[in-house]
């Protein structure tokens, strides 16, 4: 019994092409990588530095003189295709509107590199911060978005723990969950919304 044929030419092994890495960055490449990453995305100093930096160790330098990764980023700031403070304030509202609280929003800021000045600008006012704790109780559908207080003490043990996970406070998490109702507690969000005008 004669074999089949695998019709496969020469030069490729198992089917499949052998791929050409791509050469060593440059100068020239690695500002271009830099422009195409912040057009594409809302990012921040760190994390186009993180960016570049894996670039390079992924393909290599070609150049003598080493790269100036803080001076690509620096220059990408001066054009201000990047602003870590308006970068900084969007993701903290949005992470906000999600339901997360101060501590995981400056968790997630460090990680994108951004300063503290920065981080704590972005975690918000205590009237931000109070309309977050109720936006993850309507998410998660806790009191007062349920339909009746959550009074067996393992499942508030474990509401408690989601709270706090999602980097809210603890004195913010024992009102809402101790609330006597909807009302009461947007009233207690809304407290400090008039100072904050003035």
């Amino acid at each position: 019994m004669t074999p089949h044929s695998s019709g496969r030419g020469p030069g490729r092994a198992g089917g499949t092409r052998q791929k050409t890495p791509p050469p060593p960055l440059d100068q020239a490449a690695l500002d271009a990588l830099a422009l195409t990453y912040v057009a594409r995305f809302a990012t921040s100093s760190g994390r186009l530095s993180d960016y570049l930096r894996r670039k390079l160790r992924e393909r290599g330098w070609a150049e003598e003189t080493p790269p100036d990764v803080a001076a690509i980023v620096a220059s990408m700031a001066e054009r201000r295709y990047l602003d870590d403070a308006a970068f900084a304030a969007a993701k903290g509202d949005g992470l906000r509107r999600r339901g997360y609280g101060a501590r995981r929003i400056e968790s997630a800021l460090d990680h994108d590199g951004i300063a503290a000045p920065l981080r704590a600008a972005a975690r918000g006012s205590e009237t931000e911060r109070r309309h977050a704790v109720l936006a993850f109780a309507r998410r998660k559908r806790f009191w007062p978005y349920s339909s009746a207080p959550c009074l067996d003490p393992a499942m508030r043990r474990k509401q408690m723990a989601a709270y706090l996970r999602a980097g809210h406070g603890l004195d913010h998490v024992r009102r809402v969950m101790d609330a006597p109702s909807l009302e009461e507690l947007e009233e207690w969000a809304d407290e400090h919304a008039e100072d904050a005008v003035e």
